[in-house]
């Protein structure tokens, strides 16, 4: 058995894979149509024109989906290993909140382009990043109170929420100052650049942090993996009745009920 078939490792280990492919083939289209600059462009940017948008879209609304169920499964696992303490039961449903909140804006961002609607798509962002660290520094603080002997990957998941943070603050740094209207209104929109233009610098140092921060996410989950290898999941079909056709109406003391169950 391969390390990704134990228990449900598929999960983030699918997320990772797919939302990593996501960025790179936009990226690479874009480029091959000459939409985008090789060296460094805006991840948004390589999705904004088609057919490399539709690309983008498809593929990270599906990454979307499968961290909507990494983040649900690894909420209940947390259930499941400490269920009675308080304070793990408040900072595992505010993780969980956190992470389809941090999904939602991975959505919004994947439909508004940053060519059609600007304000969403940074909406979407915010919702992204912001929700995300969030959700990063709670499960770190949920894995120092339940897995005390786990110091390895509790110091691994702190390292790659610091490059998170460390990214996240460059972006925002560079995109202030270059977004400031000091080098021109259509730096938002504009998706070629050239070394000599005034504010390039900034602009490298702004998409060189976005990609950083992209992957600390990335990053982030691949610490799921080991964890996940010591779940199973199982689902359990229960047929009230002889048929489908049945209701609870149809269902009769003459004919009693037949609970068929099985697990897949």
């Amino acid at each position: 058995m391969w390390w990704f078939q134990q228990g449900l490792s598929i999960l983030p280990s699918a997320l990772v894979v797919w939302s990593s492919a996501s960025f790179i083939f936009s990226y690479v289209t874009a480029v091959l149509l000459r939409h985008v600059d090789p060296l460094v462009p805006y991840i948004s940017d390589t999705g904004t024109l088609p057919p490399e948008r539709c690309l983008f879209g498809i593929m990270l609304n599906i990454s979307a989906v499968l961290g909507i169920a990494t983040i649900y499964v690894r909420y209940k696992q947390i259930f499941y290993l400490n269920h009675e303490e308080s304070t793990v039961l408040k900072l595992n449903k505010a993780g969980l909140v956190l992470g389809m909140v941090s999904c939602f804006g991975l959505l919004i961002i994947t439909n508004f382009q940053k060519s059609t609607l600007i304000a969403m798509h940074v909406t979407g962002a915010c919702l992204t990043f912001g929700a995300g660290t969030f959700y990063m520094l709670v499960q770190i603080i949920l894995s120092y109170k339940i897995q005390p002997g786990k110091k390895v990957v509790f110091r691994i998941r702190l390292m790659v929420l610091l490059w998170c943070a460390a990214s996240i603050v460059s972006m925002f740094i560079s995109s202030v100052i270059l977004y400031s209207g000091q080098f021109g209104v259509d730096v938002i929109q504009r998706l070629h650049w050239d070394p000599n233009d005034k504010g390039y610098s900034l602009h490298i140092m702004s998409t060189v942090s976005e990609w950083s921060l992209a992957f600390s996410f990335v990053s982030f989950f691949l610490t799921y993996i080991r964890d996940f290898q010591k779940i199973t999941l199982y689902i359990v079909v229960q047929l009230d009745g002889h048929s489908v056709n049945y209701t609870d109406f149809q269902c009769t003391t003459d004919e009693p009920r037949l609970p068929i169950s099985g697990s897949l």
